[in-house]
Parts: C-alpha cells; sequence; structure tokens
C-alpha cells in the first residue's frame, strides 16, 4: 500500500477522503484499518441519554453534511450511520474489525503493519486511533480497597442504573458535568469533585473559538510535550442548562479528596463520604501503544510534531494527537495529512523504495 490509514473515526475518515481527492484511487493505493465493529468511531460507543442538544459540537466530515435532527436524538446512531453512509459515498475501503498490533520500520524503507488478519507494507501511515480505547484512570491511595464499584466514562451508559444510590463524579471536564446534570435526578445523592475550579466558558463555543484551543494545544506538542486535551484550552460552555444547575446547586464542586477507603473517600481535614459508585470522567490519554516500536517520543515525554509528522519519523502522520483530537481540529488535520503522507510516499517511490508492496495477509 502506498499509505495506511489506522482507524475510521472522524480524522481517518477525513484522512481517507482527501487521499482519494489527491489522486489515489487505485485499489492498492490506500487502505483504511479500523478496530471497531462499525462504522461511527468513538460515537457508536456514546451513551443514549447523550443528545445534539447536549453534545458538546458535531462538526462534519468534509464533503457531507451531518444529518439534520431533533436536537433531543441520541448521538450515537445518527453519527454512526452518518459515518457509514460517508464511507460508501466515497468508497473509502474501511476494513474492520482489525486489530493493529505493531507497526516496524523495515531495510528496505518501508513500514510493516502487523494485524490480527495479516501484515500490510506501507511508504507512509496516517495514525488515526484517537484517544477513546485507552481511558485514563487517576491513582488515588486506597483505590483497590473501595468495596463499590469503580466506573469511567467510557463504561457510562446512561443514569437510570443509579437510582437511588450515592454517586460520586471525579473531574472537570464537559463529561464530569453532564453526568452530574444526569444523574441527580436519578441518584440518592450526587457529589462533583474536582482537582482545580472549573474553567467556564461564557458565550457561545463558536469555531473560531474551538481553532484558538486547538492551536494552543498544537503548541505543546510542536515542543514534544504531552497534549493536554482540548477542553482544558476552551472551558466549559455555560449553556442555558448548565446556568440553572449551577444556580440550583447541582453543580456544587467540590474540593478534591485525599485518598479512597473501602466505603468511598476521605479528605484532608478528616471529613469522609460513603458512596455506592465513583464516577471516573477523568479523560482519555491517546492510543499509540502499537507505534512503540518506533521510538517517537521525546525526552519530554509527547511526540514531536510537525504539523501532522512525527519529528522522529516522516514516514509516520498523526491526526487524532494532540490539537486534531477533536472534531474541529480533525478535518484539518487529515487533509493535511493525507497530503504530506501521499508525498512521502511518492518520494520513496522514486528513490526506488517502492511505496506499493501489497499485503502479506494471514
Amino acid at each position: 500500500m502506498n499509505v495506511t490509514v489506522i482507524g475510521a473515526g472522524q480524522a481517518g475518515l477525513g484522512a481517507a477522503y482527501y487521499l482519494r481527492r489527491a489522486g489515489l484511487t487505485a485499489p492498492d493505493d490506500f487502505v483504511v484499518l479500523d478496530h471497531a465493529p462499525h462504522a461511527g468511531g468513538a460515537w457508536q460507543f456514546r451513551w443514549p441519554t447523550l443528545t445534539f442538544r447536549t453534545v458538546n459540537g458535531i462538526f462534519k466530515l468534509p464533503g457531507l453534511d451531518v444529518p439534520d435532527v431533533d436536537v433531543d436524538t441520541p448521538v450515537a446512531g445518527v453519527i454512526s450511520d452518518y459515518f457509514r453512509r460517508y464511507e460508501e459515498e466515497f468508497e473509502l475501503r474501511v476494513r474492520r474489525p482489525v486489530s493493529v498490533r505493531s507497526v516496524r520500520g523495515l531495510p528496505d524503507g518501508l513500514l510493516e503493519i502487523d494485524t490480527d488478519v495479516g501484515r500490510w507494507r506501507s511508504g507512509a501511515i496516517i495514525n488515526a486511533t484517537g484517544t477513546w480505547e485507552r481511558p485514563f484512570w487517576p491513582y488515588y491511595p486506597g483505590f483497590g480497597d473501595f468495596r463499590g464499584r469503580h466506573l469511567h466514562t467510557a463504561q457510562y451508559r446512561g443514569p437510570d442504573e443509579f437510582t437511588g444510590q450515592k454517586i460520586l463524579v471525579v473531574g472537570g471536564g464537559i463529561s464530569a458535568v453532564q453526568h452530574v446534570m444526569e444523574i441527580h435526578r436519578y441518584a440518592a445523592e450526587v457529589t462533583w469533585v474536582t482537582r482545580s475550579q472549573p474553567r467556564w466558558l461564557d458565550g457561545a463555543f463558536t469555531r473560531e473559538r474551538a481553532l484558538a484551543a486547538v492551536n494552543e494545544v498544537e503548541r505543546r506538542v510542536r515542543a514534544g510535550l504531552p497534549p493536554q486535551p482540548v477542553v482544558s484550552a476552551t472551558g466549559i460552555p455555560l449553556t442555558d442548562e448548565v446556568r440553572a444547575a449551577l444556580d440550583s446547586g447541582v453543580l456544587d464542586r467540590r474540593e478534591m479528596f485525599r485518598r479512597i477507603n473501602s466505603t468511598g473517600v476521605e479528605w484532608p481535614d478528616g471529613r469522609e463520604l460513603d458512596v455506592d459508585v465513583i464516577l471516573w470522567a477523568t479523560g482519555f490519554r491517546p492510543n499509540l501503544d502499537h507505534l512503540h516500536d518506533l521510538n517517537l517520543r521525546s525526552s519530554r515525554g509527547g511526540i514531536r510534531m510537525n504539523g501532522t509528522v512525527a519529528a522522529a519519523d516522516e514516514r509516520v502522520h498523526l491526526v487524532g494527537y494532540g490539537p486534531s483530537a477533536s472534531t474541529v481540529g480533525a478535518n484539518r488535520a487529515g487533509r493535511r495529512a493525507a497530503r504530506e503522507a501521499r508525498s512521502t510516499a511518492l518520494k520513496r517511490w522514486r528513490a526506488g523504495k517502492p511505496a506499493l508492496s501489497g499485503a502479506d495477509r494471514a
């Protein structure tokens, strides 16, 4: 393959679209490998109560508008169907489910992509694996002592399962706010804790504000630092629903606890709180373990990036990492990655190292 795209979420599909626009139209020009069972990227795993009213923005894929639906429609099904139609409309050749186990460099200068269904050799890869499959669980003393239930946003399926229970929501982002606002109608008690004061965004969450936040995160990855979530640069939008929850005391934030015990948590001043469930809305980390053999990380802990190109290896292009780990940044990154990956593959072909090497399938 000239180019292998790993991941078929927003960034991966956008990159595949632009690869076709750049002239890679032959069957062996590029392939998209996706670990998920169905089209939809991470959206297919979102909880049923996440609707178009509550989601923090849906940005269309290039060339096809997002369906116009009622604001109270659940996001997961609509966006999954939208992604499926997109793959078909532009013939993006997504293969799934395919799990990429590793990527390594070969003596001839190509990359070998090892998967559970065979191997591909490519002149360049566009990695678009995102973050959904790497939920972040912060460590606190006593974590394993808790006799209740630890739950992460990635496992959340709606508020009704918490009826009559005492819930502790941990995290200062949009998901935490949404969880608290939903669960308090069902639970006996909901407590919300964050490490620092939430950063509220007054006014509309415009495209301009989103792009400014993406640019701020991009500065970090250019320096080789670990990326921060885009929401840390934007803040949490103060919608009418959020304002009402603040005014009513539903979003009454408390400081972070010191440790976890068998029945709940303890604060530094000795106060304790017994809970049934600790819900960790603590975000995600980039899903990049399969790239370990390429030694892309800098001494500062992140992958130094020049645009979408990994500074340590021009054959590797990252989308859905850092500034493009958001829907607003994904399309822009996909377009750039497609252009640069095609250029890398052509350069290797002209140097006498054919990028088109086919696949060695198991």
